[in-house]
């Protein structure tokens, strides 16, 4: 038995950040941030919604897509580094929202792979035979943990939320084939938000040190981006016995076009077999591939069988690849 992926949505919010408003509020330009992360705008949540609000939407699209109610889940695995509290889980909220009254659900946090570790962990739900229908969101409002006077981080993100929805099957020519994932915790010290925590809990001192916002080595962070995400996918594709030209997409982090671009080049991967939408949503961290993944099935980009790659590097360091034959036609 094999998890297929049966059902995808995504929602990003109506405001857009364009970079023409961030040359209102710090030292950048519009051509500054194009040039080097290839981002035009990003979508921003309102102040009073949290993270589960998109996860939310991004679930309904999906549950309409599939033609199914909330009552069929039996699970919701939820990738976010902005949960909407500490406790409950943001998962807890969603399923609350979602009426999902036979379900249970936990949140996952794998920074910017939050998403593949979550598709990697409900497929073996799935593939156990334990559950027969397994929700997966990537979610998170970046916005709520940016310091809009630091131009390293606040010009890169963005607000949203992408789904999946996990289904058994026995066909052999669909459904998740294979993973490889990876933690190196040394990375911790080049992207963090350390205050908040257990270790520095919420004070005045905190706050003052600007403690609650996103911190990241750009530097570092790039260079190891393109690294990993390129050494693990050739691994995976090695592994299964595939070539760049049996890929028909690459879904990878939309974190930087540069390290898209990079690995694309690594991977002898043309234009035409990798989904960028960057442009127009910034770095959604957990979000990112699955809404990718959703508007590329929505333009037609894939059909039944064909070879997909996801791949992805963030915070932990956290990073993996992921080969799947697409089941929705």
């Amino acid at each position: 038995m094999k998890a297929i992926i049966t059902g995808v949505g995504h929602f990003t919010p109506e405001h857009r950040l364009t970079n023409r408003d961030l040359e209102q509020m710090v030292d950048t330009s519009d051509e500054w941030i194009t040039s080097r992360t290839g981002i035009k705008e990003r979508r921003i949540l309102d102040k009073d919604k949290g993270t589960s609000y998109m996860a939310v939407k991004a679930a309904e699209m999906l549950l309409k897509q599939r033609g199914i109610s909330a009552d069929e889940l039996d699970l919701i695995i939820l990738a976010t580094v902005t949960p909407d509290m500490p406790v409950p889980s943001t998962a807890a909220l969603v399923q609350k929202e979602l009426n999902a009254k036979n379900c249970w659900g936990f949140d996952l946090n794998g920074g910017c792979t939050g998403f593949l570790y979550a598709l990697a962990t409900g497929a073996q739900f799935i593939e156990t035979g334990k559950h027969q229908k397994v929700l997966v969101i990537g979610a998170d409002k970046m916005s709520a943990i940016l310091n809009y006077q630091d131009r390293n981080t606040c010009v890169i993100f963005g607000d949203g939320a992408g789904a999946v929805l996990l289904e058994p099957s026995e066909r052999d020519d669909t459904g998740i084939e294979d993973f490889i994932l990876r933690l190196e915790g040394w990375g911790w010290e080049y992207l963090n938000v350390t205050g908040g925590g257990s270790l520095n809990p919420a004070t005045h001192e905190t706050v003052d040190k600007k403690m609650h916002y996103l911190y990241q080595d750009g530097k570092t962070v790039f260079k190891n981006a393109i690294m990993g995400m390129s050494d693990i996918s050739l691994k995976i594709m090695k592994k299964n016995n595939l070539t760049s030209k049996d890929i028909n997409l690459l879904i990878p982090h939309q974190a930087n076009t540069r390290i898209i671009d990079s690995v694309a080049k690594k991977l002898e991967l043309t234009e035409e077999q990798v989904v960028v939408n960057i442009e127009g949503y910034g770095n959604t961290t957990a979000g990112t591939i699955p809404i990718a993944m959703s508007e590329a099935w929505q333009k037609k980009m894939m059909k039944s069988g064909d070879w997909i790659m996801l791949s992805a590097f963030g915070a932990g360091f956290a990073w993996g690849s992921m080969l799947l034959r697409w089941s929705i036609d």
